[in-house]
């Protein structure tokens, strides 16, 4: 009733080859992983390909327990085909991924290379896209954490002060429950809990997660170059990269710093609006900037130059005289107070630019890629977007 090998049992077109496949061509050595070469004397121990094998299996299949992996290679036929009929144990698999979790990522990349060689991602376009991932981390322990920090950085200024007398024991116990922190990294999120941000960029062509990281910001802001520049590596630094991400991302210094890496940004800037007067004020965008008097000139026709500049809101401000604007005829619609001021900011330019190239397109384009491999992942892998490992 049964064929005769487990060969039979595994079509050609089976993932199991292709994981065999792929994995045969990989240099683990170069990529850190440990025993890839037996040692001469001794007992061998389990080949880093089979357990990566194993690894990668799991992944595919939603099963990521150790247990479960031990449990897989004794009644299924496909890991038995893939292993050569190998049982590790749970204790192995889980030594394998805590050992080699570097280098799990760096054939992670790898496996990017490859489907750039071979043209599965084009690496013309990626989408950026960021989503809070619950931690394992209660928020009471974080809090605690966090309080932890702040009283060493009071002492830390006192003691520059002479101001206090130091309980040495007691430093002693908050830098040991620093240290025993299971989870350093996660901080909490506003309608998250203790979280992670985790931010994939995604190849446009086949909605391909192509580089990913997990800052520890809760904004996004500041994400963008970083991500940018993930992405740029992860294709073998392609001459010209268009990213494409939501207003999140907004950031003209970073955009500007993309720019000079030959990476294009597609994303809609925001813009704080003017509040005042009910909406019935003249808006920003009835004063026009002269680039080459570096001046705006407002509805009245008026000169407004330059003022100095604000570091806290990265801006520069401008206004005409005080006794000029107010005798305007205009100055009713112009300003509840006694004259206009006008911002503009450092960055405005790679602003300009990069509002430009956000088209309607564009963004059609970033949701129909990058909102793909994140609903799966939180929907097939992570079930509740949380994650159930530590760190």
């Amino acid at each position: 009733m049964f064929p005769v090998t487990l060969e039979e049992l595994i079509p050609w077109e089976h993932m199991c080859r292709v994981i065999e496949a792929f994995v045969g061509r990989l240099n683990m050595t170069k990529l850190g992983f440990e025993r890839a070469e037996p040692a001469e004397t001794g007992r061998p121990g389990y080949d880093p390909r089979d357990l990566l094998k194993l690894y990668w299996y799991g992944y595919l299949q939603q099963v990521r327990s150790s247990r479960r992996l031990e449990a897989e290679c004794q009644r299924n036929v496909e890991v038995m085909w893939l292993l050569g009929r190998l049982r590790p144990d749970y204790k192995s698999i889980a030594e394998f991924c805590r050992m080699h979790s570097q280098s799990v990522t760096e054939a992670g990349a790898e496996r990017v290379r490859f489907a750039l060689s071979v043209g599965l991602v084009r690496g013309e376009t990626v989408a950026v896209e960021g989503s809070k991932f619950r931690a394992v981390s209660r928020a009471k322990s974080v809090r605690e954490r966090d309080a932890v920090k702040r009283y060493l950085e009071q002492l830390d200024a006192a003691d520059e002060r002479d101001e206090v007398v130091i309980d040495a024991s007691a430093v002693q116990a908050a830098l040991e429950k620093l240290k025993n922190d299971p989870e350093p990294e996660v901080r909490l999120m506003r309608g998250h809990g203790p979280a992670y941000n985790v931010q994939t960029a995604v190849d446009a062509e086949p909605a391909l997660i192509v580089a990913h990281k997990v800052p520890d910001t809760a904004g996004e802001n500041s994400l963008l170059l970083p991500m940018a520049e993930a992405a740029q590596k992860a294709l073998s630094h392609p001459e010209s990269l268009h990213v494409v991400a939501d207003a999140g991302s907004s950031n003209g210094e970073q955009a500007e710093a993309c720019e000079a890496r030959g990476i294009v940004p597609h994303v809609p800037v925001t813009r704080a609006v003017n509040n005042q007067g009910d909406g019935t004020l003249f808006d920003r965008s009835e004063f026009h900037y002269d680039k080459k008097t570096d001046t705006f000139r407002c509805p009245a026709n008026q000169t407004m130059t330059r003022k100095p500049l604000s570091r806290h809101d990265r801006a520069v401000y401008y206004a005409d005289k005080l006794e000029v604007c107010g005798a305007c005829a205009l100055k009713a619609r112009c300003t509840n107070g006694r004259q206009r001021f006008v911002s503009r900011h450092l960055h405005e330019d790679a602003f300009r630019r990069m509002q430009q190239r956000a088209t309607a397109a564009m963004m059609r384009l970033r949701r129909s890629t990058v909102e793909h491999p994140f609903a799966s992942l939180q929907h097939r892998i992570f079930r509740h977007p949380r994650f159930l490992l530590r760190g």
